[in-house]
């Protein structure tokens, strides 16, 4: 299934001159569509823009990315995968504004979606984090009790103890 766009709009898509690091490179003729894209498998959010059948955008929000306005119809954000810096020209203010807005909103998602990631990954690391409250303790307690070697062996001796005593008590009810 083809992911659907969140978010739509028109503009003129340029990219820093790799070079100078300093111009832009227009690289779509015309204005285009640049459109938002959640991708549900990998729970990325996408900034994505075709030109025909060429994407001169494909970047995945992250949310230490930054949108900056430069002027009242021009933004640009770094894109460090992609080692570049995109940049939007739009046909007027609202556009550009309602872009930016977008682009807070789906880089709040994408700290969030980061947050829970990383939990799972820790729920993953930690056996059996979602059953009984009983199996969290589990393999953190022998741990936390006995810190020291030392301490480790004292409640073993006892443990081994009490079988013990079962059988010489066994041993005297047979001898009587």
């Amino acid at each position: 299934s083809r992911e659907q766009p969140i978010f739509s709009t028109r503009a003129h898509v340029f990219q820093i001159d790799p070079n100078t690091k300093k111009n832009w490179v227009p690289t779509s003729k015309h204005a285009v569509t640049v459109s938002y894209f959640y991708d549900s498998t990998r729970n990325v959010y996408r900034i994505i823009s075709l030109d025909g059948s060429k994407a001169i955008i494909n970047s995945t929000i992250t949310p230490n990315m930054t949108f900056t306005k430069t002027s009242q119809k021009f933004g640009q954000w770094a894109d460090s995968r992609a080692n570049t810096v995109y940049g939007l020209g739009f046909s007027s203010e609202h556009h550009l504004s309602k872009f930016v807005d977008k682009f807070q909103e789906f880089k709040e998602a994408a700290r969030l979606a980061k947050e829970k990631s990383q939990e799972k990954m820790e729920l993953a690391s930690t056996p059996s984090q979602e059953s009984a409250g009983g199996d969290i303790q589990s393999p953190l307690t022998p741990e936390s009790i006995n810190g020291t070697d030392d301490e480790r062996a004292t409640p073993e001796v006892t443990q081994n103890s009490e079988p013990r005593a079962e059988p010489t008590q066994n041993a005297l009810s047979f001898t009587h």
